[in-house]
């Protein structure tokens, strides 16, 4: 057993090197001042569930709880991105581990792909250096087909207990985000593309099927359980699962109204695209290898999941780096046919970024920002500007709240200021921590509604926030303007023995 574990743990020189190269690209990453939007959110979630809230009823977003579990487990921001270069450095070893098995005998090929691999999910170009959903998911995606296709690859039995594991694995990887779901349906294609036509071959399909399903499935009841029981199921249900439904079509709002085949028409059509390529590589099932047929299949599965909303943001493509990986290796490495083939699936990965027209960040100047402020270059204050003008009010903000109020003290910020939440470590009289949220799931009046039962003891109201004219008029009447910092206005809650002097 323990020859076996060290067989496992084994890690090469040049894999050794290479994860030494990742942690040193990552140490920038632990400078990082509380900046990006979608970490403070996580960091403010999480620090909900540590004073024991409920996710969803009493604080929200639109995503399973895997991740504001992980930033509560973190509880600032350098624990949650030591946990990510950790959990970076795994995934990467498991990677190297997986190609490994799908081609045993090219180790050219095992090194490029996980050199390519690595650095994508790492550098800034696709925001691999942030601690969203995608960077966690992926390893326990790795993972589960690593745990599945040893045995499909060489043609041998798949054990039920096997298959469950990967199934509780795939159902890991979906709550962080649902979007991982999908990439499930590539081993099922290849164990169908793979069959032979005989009844008893199907029958075993449908059970492996079902194994694989059961594992999937039992995460996910455990925690429609666990919510149900804490009374917030539907909320959790809406939340992590059903209001995804309607932020596939929300990047062309205009299209809200036109008929469902109409306004879905892209996605139906990307749909049949990727339905088609399926059938193709059914077609030529004889003439592929399983390894070409599977990351073929892996790959235009994860595409179709990182367009379902049409949003440009380039963590999206993080889901694809692996499987993209994989074939550009087999580009430089595979002396066969299947190294002509690769360019068709490498040609359409190469175009979706480009139709979709997503973003993508300056690796060289991320680089270059911390060595000018790590060499003495660029002080602190000159360096924490360049992560947006915000940033230091943001600071400066947090700092004042922390020192005014206790730490069970509510604060309302109006306008984007996750951040001053998840700086400062003070929670909303309201479930949102988010701007866009309210837009999206609330109204003024049930916001207000909500400010007067729970009068918070600091508002912040920031410059370019939306007019609120009920939320001026009760701060006018019971709070007192206490700072300006950079045109953001700071007001505290008059006490009832001032105010009845007042």
């Amino acid at each position: 057993m323990v020859k076996k574990v060290n067989k496992i743990l084994h890690t090469p020189n040049w894999l050794f090197i290479l994860m030494a190269i990742v942690l040193v690209l990552r140490i920038p990453t632990f400078f990082e001042p509380y900046s990006y939007g979608d970490e403070m959110i996580y960091l403010s979630l999480g620090e909900g569930v540590r004073k024991g809230l409920t996710l969803y009823s009493q604080i929200h977003d639109n995503k399973p709880p895997l991740l504001y579990l992980t930033a509560a487990l973190a509880g600032n921001l350098l624990w949650f991105k030591a946990i990510l270069a950790t959990w970076s450095l795994v995934t990467i070893f498991l990677f190297w581990k997986f190609v490994e098995v799908l081609y045993p005998k090219k180790s050219n090929l095992q090194k490029l792909a996980t050199v390519i691999f690595a650095i994508y999910t790492t550098i800034p170009r696709l925001e691999g250096h942030i601690a969203n959903a995608e960077n966690f998911m992926i390893g326990f995606t790795i993972a589960a087909f690593l745990t599945l296709l040893k045995p499909t690859i060489k043609k041998q039995k798949l054990k039920p207990k096997k298959l469950v594991i990967a199934g509780v694995l795939f159902s890991i990887a979906t709550l962080f985000k649902v979007p991982a779901m999908f990439d499930l349906a590539a081993i099922i294609f290849l164990w169908v593309a793979i069959a032979k036509p005989e009844r008893k071959v199907l029958l075993n399909i449908i059970k492996k099927i079902a194994y694989l399903l059961t594992g999937f499935m039992v995460p996910i009841l455990l925690t429609l359980l666990w919510y149900w029981l804490r009374g917030a199921f539907h909320e959790y249900l809406v939340a992590a699962f059903l209001q995804n439904v309607g932020y596939l079509s929300s990047w062309r709002p205009g299209d809200i109204r036109e008929p469902f085949l109409v306004r879905n028409g892209p996605l139906l059509t990307r749909a049949a695209i990727v339905a088609l390529a399926h059938v193709i590589l059914y077609i030529y099932r004889k003439k592929l290898s399983r390894q070409f047929m599977f990351v073929s299949s892996w790959l235009f599965l994860t595409l179709f999941a990182v367009t379902l909303s049409e949003r440009p943001y380039p963590h999206y493509l993080l889901q694809s780096v692996a499987p993209i990986s994989i074939l550009a290796a087999m580009l430089v490495f595979k002396k066969d046919l299947e190294q002509s083939l690769v360019i068709i699936p490498l040609t359409i990965t190469f175009l979706v970024p480009v139709y979709f027209d997503f973003w993508h960040y300056s690796t060289v100047n991320y680089y270059v920002r911390f060595i000018k402020f790590a060499t003495g270059n660029t002080t602190k204050q000159q360096y924490i500007k360049t992560f947006g003008g915000e940033v230091e009010r943001n600071y400066e903000i947090a700092e004042f709240v922390s020192s005014n109020t206790d730490k069970n003290e509510k604060m309302l910020v109006w306008g984007d200021g996750s951040a001053i939440y998840a700086l400062s470590k003070r929670l909303p009289p309201i479930k949102f921590v988010a701007d866009y949220h309210i837009n999206d799931f609330s109204t003024h009046e049930e916001i207000i509604k909500q400010i007067r039962v729970t009068m918070p003891k600091v508002i912040v109201i920031l410059p370019n926030s939306p007019g609120f004219a009920e939320l001026d008029k009760l701060v006018s009447k019971n709070y007192i303007l206490t700072k300006d910092v950079n045109g953001a206005t700071i007001w505290i809650l008059i006490s009832d023995r001032l105010r009845s002097i007042i």
